[in-house]
């Protein structure tokens, strides 16, 4: 088979491979654990700076204690932030979750909204966010740009350039809108076990015969 040579064809036979090699619905493919649109929303938003694991050990009693967006948005701020307080910027993070949770029941009647502006219109809700939940929760396109997917991306000679939201746009031209979400879980994962930061593993890279960047380390 012949080498992909344009930032397309590496973007579409990346995710072949990677499809192949992480199988999975988005839901199953989500290190964020969570049986809700909701739940997903406050767990994304408490994963900024922060890892999954840390989040997945506060969410379930934080879920337990306030399991909807009424009883989220009537919780006393020193409560809130006593429960995901090991998360770090807890009391960003809470003032975020509380205004997010009455701003659903304000203006969403309880519901998350699935449209991207409705969703970024939310307390504590950035683009990444927003996207993270269309696609996981909602199936619908959405691809989330954190550091393994722009640093992945930038090696596989698929963009040029930083910034999250230009690099979002560039993907999207090259997937079909069903991928998307998909190929940004998938990358998270192989930036997480191959494609690492400092030590990226080639040599175990599925994808090293023809990315632009491998074995330069």
């Amino acid at each position: 088979m012949a080498k992909p040579r344009s930032p397309q064809g590496r973007a579409r036979e990346t995710a072949r491979r990677l499809a192949v090699e992480y199988p999975g619905s988005a839901t199953e493919l989500c290190a964020l654990r969570h049986d809700s649109p909701f739940q997903l929303l406050v767990a994304t938003i408490l994963s900024a700076q922060s890892t999954d694991e840390n989040v997945n050990k506060v969410t379930p009693a934080l879920f337990a204690r306030f399991p909807t967006p009424e009883a989220l948005a009537a919780a006393e701020p020193g409560e809130l932030e006593a429960l995901i307080h090991s998360t770090g910027f807890f009391r960003s993070k809470s003032r975020s979750l509380l205004g997010m949770a009455t701003a659903l029941v304000e203006d969403h009647g309880g519901e998350v909204p699935t449209a991207l502006a409705e969703l970024v219109a939310l307390p504590g809700v950035g683009r990444k966010t927003a996207n993270v939940v269309r696609s996981v929760a909602f199936g619908l396109p959405g691809l989330p740009v954190d550091t393994h997917v722009g640093r992945v991306s930038k090696r596989l000679g698929l963009t040029v350039l930083d910034d999250p939201v230009k690099v979002e746009h560039e993907l999207n031209a090259m997937l079909a809108p069903p991928e998307r979400g998909l190929f940004s879980l998938r990358l998270i994962l192989h930036g997480r076990r191959v494609c690492t930061a400092r030590r990226p593993r080639c040599g175990d890279c599925l994808l090293n015969d023809y990315c632009p960047s491998a074995f330069e380390a």
